[in-house]
C-alpha cells in the first residue's frame, strides 16, 4: 500500500444553491483513507472504466447514486493490500463489477478502495489488469447476455442475432463474443459511416441503421432475428421484440434510449418470444466467476485493444460527458494513478 494515507478520488456529492435547489456534483478530490467505508478487503486500484452509469453519475443525472458523498466508478481492478476475508490474500489481483459500486458503495474511480470481498473475482489467467478493466462491467454484462441466449438454446444455426447499441461498450464486446462463437451478427448503430469498418472488424456481418428501430412500431413485425442483445431499451427494444423469430430470445441489459417499453404482450403470447433480463449488479459470485472465466477464454484481446482508450483520472468527467452524448466508441479505461 502507498505510504501516504491520502489519495485522489472522483467524488459525487450534492450542493444546494441560494434558491434552495439541490444538484449533484462531481469533482476530483484528495481524500483520506478514513473516507472509505468499512469492508474486509482493501485494494490499491490500478484501473477503472467509464460505463453509461458512470456517465450519469458524473454528469449529475439522477437515478444512479443513492448516497452522498460517494466515490464514483462501478468497476475496480487492483491488488489486495489488506484482507480479513478468507478467500483473498495480500498481493491477489482482483476484479469487482457493479455490486453497488458507484451507486451505494464507494467505487473504483480512486487510487484505493475498501470492499466486501464476497463480490470479488480473481483476475483470470490469460488476462492483464488493463484488459480486465477494458472488459469491465460492459463486457461482463455482454457475457451474461450471451450466456442467457445459450441457456435458452440459441445456437448459430438458429439464425442471425441483432446487437443494438453496437458502438457502445456492451455492444462492441457482445459482437466480438457472438462472432467468436460462430453467430451471424447484425449490428445496430447510428454511426455506420464512421464506425462500420470497426464493427465489421469485430465480427458484425451486417449493419442496421439505428433509426430503423428508434420509433415505436407495430407490436408484431416481419421476423428477422433468432435473438437480440439490447442495451438501448424503449422503442428500440419494443421493435426488436416485434422482429424476433418465433421462440426467439431477447436479452435486455440497458436503457440508453429509455426505461419504458412501448409494446404489448403479443410478441410473447403469439410468437413465444422470451425476454431475458440481465442484471450485472446483483449477479451471484458463482455466476460472476463463470462469466469471467469464459471472457478470459473467448475475448479477442487484439480486437479489445483496438477499441480501448486509456485516460487519466482527471479526464474521466470529460469522458462521462462524451458517453452520454453518444460520442464514445468501444471501451474507456481509467488509469487511476495517472
Amino acid at each position: 500500500m502507498s505510504s501516504t494515507s491520502q489519495f485522489r478520488a472522483l467524488v459525487v456529492d450534492t450542493e444546494t444553491d441560494a434558491g434552495g435547489v439541490t444538484r449533484q456534483t462531481a469533482e476530483l478530490r484528495l481524500v483520506d483513507v478514513g473516507f472509505l467505508a468499512p469492508g474486509d478487503v482493501t485494494i490499491d486500484v490500478q484501473f477503472s472504466s467509464i460505463n453509461y452509469k458512470d456517465g450519469l453519475a458524473l454528469c449529475g443525472k439522477p437515478g444512479v447514486v443513492r448516497t452522498w458523498p460517494l466515490i464514483a466508478g462501478i468497476d475496480i481492478v487492483g491488488v489486495v493490500t489488506e484482507s480479513a476475508h478468507p478467500e483473498w490474500k495480500v498481493g491477489d489481483t482482483v476484479i469487482q463489477n457493479g455490486a453497488g459500486l458507484g451507486e451505494r458503495l464507494h467505487g473504483g474511480l480512486a487510487a484505493r478502495a475498501r470492499v466486501d470481498g464476497t463480490a470479488l473475482v480473481r483476475l483470470p489467467e490469460g488476462l492483464t489488469a488493463l484488459q480486465a478493466a477494458a472488459i469491465g462491467t460492459a463486457g461482463f454484462t455482454a457475457m451474461l447476455a450471451v450466456m442467457a441466449l445459450q441457456r435458452q438454446g440459441v445456437t448459430p444455426e438458429s439464425g442471425p442475432v441483432l446487437v443494438t447499441g453496437a458502438a457502445g461498450g456492451v455492444g462492441s464486446v457482445a459482437i466480438s463474443l457472438l462472432a467468436g462463437r460462430g453467430f451471424e451478427v447484425h449490428a445496430s448503430t447510428g454511426r455506420g459511416a464512421e464506425l462500420g469498418a470497426s464493427l465489421h472488424g469485430l465480427g458484425a456481418t451486417q449493419l442496421v441503421d439505428r433509426a430503423d428501430l428508434a420509433e415505436v412500431g407495430k407490436p408484431l413485425q416481419t421476423q428477422r432475428w433468432a435473438a437480440v442483445v439490447d442495451s438501448v431499451g424503449s422503442a428500440t427494444l419494443a421493435n426488436a421484440l416485434a422482429q424476433t423469430n418465433y421462440g426467439g430470445v431477447v436479452a435486455a441489459c440497458g436503457l440508453a434510449q429509455g426505461a419504458d417499453l412501448p409494446t404489448t404482450v403479443l410478441p410473447f403470447i403469439l410468437r413465444a418470444v422470451i425476454l431475458a433480463g440481465i442484471n450485472s449488479v446483483d449477479a451471484p459470485t458463482a455466476l460472476r466467476a463463470e462469466a469471467w472465466e469464459l471472457l478470459a477464454e473467448e475475448i479477442d484481446v487484439t480486437r479489445l485493444e483496438e477499441i480501448t482508450h486509456v485516460i487519466p483520472l482527471d479526464a474521466a468527467i470529460g469522458a462521462a460527458r462524451r458517453i452520454l452524448s453518444g460520442d464514445v466508441h468501444g471501451r474507456t479505461v481509467v488509469d487511476v494513478n495517472a
